[in-house]
């Protein structure tokens, strides 16, 4: 006999857990994992900050309404973040900082004088800056377990290297099939896939959104410098690149967007070259060596708004999706969004309204 399941979760890396973990013992619930473990793709490659003004304005909500969840969670370490501009682009730093000011962040625009002092070897260009003082690391593989825990506790099950194959709707809501011939029946299927989730969409019959993945490349260098221990996670105005310390070494990214079709992604040599290219034309700090370097892929629907909600006039099938780079740092309040809407709850901190799938009909 088929198993049964009140909901069905296509997806176990951040977005799936962390759903999973909210609804708790609501529902009988099921989590479908393609990969060997779950957190494989973007989950487990992610650069690891919480910034409450990555993503732009219509994601900060999340972010910062996450924040304390993280924080209590223990997950968080401190590290600031530095946006910087060249010369000719002072109005434009200022216009981010009053921005995300006018959404409650903290914003304290700097010198160059000032910009050095946290940052040294800092090329004489870059003349203007914004500091976040309230962003953060994140350790990302621990809230990650926490969440898979959490789910565990409440008697959610996992099942990996379990691929969705096929979806046919019947009275009950979703005879499902998986990669090695089981068979599953779900009340209602959540795609929490990633950047599969129009994929899955088409499986089931749903009309898909328009999510897109997107690779990003993170490389690991040493340079010959000596990295201040308190160096800021430091990005650019235009968003051409970032970087931050990890361990001893720097992480650097060309803060690319290449499209690209779901896989497992790979990074290419001209996006690490890009890299090493662009930080060095921000400091003096030569790179010894490129250690190791990584690609994940980035999701985002046609507004680049995550998608929380169940499909158009189909209270069967469940929108849990393109959350871009920002899946992590905004998993606490999204999840409970989620969960809210799943169970037919009242809103809780965010306004769901900005995500709901139906803005693209």
């Amino acid at each position: 006999m088929e198993a049964a399941f009140d909901i069905v979760v296509v997806g176990a890396g951040m977005a799936g857990a962390s759903l999973a973990a909210a609804i708790g013992t609501r529902a009988r619930l099921l989590m479908l994992e393609a990969e060997e473990r779950p957190g494989y793709h973007a989950t487990g490659r992610s650069a690891a900050f919480w910034t409450e003004s990555y993503g732009g304005p219509g994601v900060q909500p999340l972010t910062t309404a996450s924040g304390p969840a993280l924080r209590e969670l223990g997950v968080l370490t401190p590290r600031g973040a530095l946006t910087l501009g060249r010369a000719g682009q002072e109005r434009e730093v200022e216009l981010f900082a009053e921005r995300y000011r006018a959404a409650g962040v903290e914003m304290h625009l700097l010198s160059r004088a000032e910009i050095v002092a946290r940052v040294p070897g800092l090329r004489s260009e870059w003349i203007c800056g914004a500091l976040e003082p309230s962003t953060c690391d994140i350790d990302v593989a621990s809230l990650h377990q926490h969440y898979l825990a959490a789910a565990r506790r409440a008697g959610v099950e996992l099942q990996s290297r379990a691929g969705l194959t096929a979806a046919q709707r019947n009275a009950d809501g979703w005879a499902l099939t998986l990669a090695d011939g089981r068979q599953v029946q779900a009340g209602v299927l959540v795609n929490a896939a990633g950047a599969w989730a129009d994929g899955v969409a088409r499986l089931a019959g749903i009309a898909p959104l328009g999510i897109a993945p997107y690779r990003r490349t993170i490389a690991q260098v040493a340079v010959a410098a000596d990295v201040p221990d308190d160096l800021p996670l430091v990005l650019d105005v235009a968003e051409t690149f970032y970087f931050k310390p990890e361990s001893g070494r720097l992480w650097l990214s060309p803060h690319d967007e290449t499209p690209s079709a779901p896989c497992d992604a790979a990074p290419e040599e001209i996006d690490v070259a890009l890299a090493v290219d662009r930080f060095e034309h921000v400091v003096d700090w030569a790179v010894e060596r490129v250690e190791h370097r990584w690609a994940g892929l980035r999701s985002f629907a046609p507004d680049r708004l995550p998608v929380y909600g169940f499909a158009p006039g189909d209270g069967a099938f469940f929108w849990f999706a393109g959350q871009g780079g920002f899946g992590i740092q905004t998993a606490p309040a999204a999840a409970d969004l989620g969960a809210r809407l799943l169970m037919g709850e009242a809103p809780g901190e965010v306004d769901p309204a900005p995500f709901a799938p139906g803005r693209f009909g």
